[in-house]
């Protein structure tokens, strides 16, 4: 006698398969894409990480150096919008 646990274990991968198609990606990338958007939706929620010393003192050093301006942003943003 089934538990029907089988059945639907290969309707969740079919889903799996048909919505990967439909996104016009293969499987496994479609499963990346979703765990990684899934990841970040989880994390997104967050706010509290705990980090050890050296961790802790690598994160300090980034958030306290100055800001660098990337090549050409200043020239960029001195020019009108296209949307004016």
């Amino acid at each position: 006698m089934s538990d029907g646990k089988a059945g639907e274990t290969r309707d969740k991968r079919w889903d799996v398969r048909v919505a990967g198609a439909a996104s016009e990606t293969n499987f496994t990338s479609f499963v990346r894409l979703a765990a990684v958007s899934e990841a970040r939706r989880v994390l997104a929620d967050r706010t509290k990480f705990e980090l050890d010393e050296p961790d802790w003192r690598r994160f300090m050093e980034l958030i306290d150096r100055p800001a660098v301006v990337p090549k050409g942003l200043r020239s960029l943003f001195s020019k009108p919008s296209v949307f004016e």
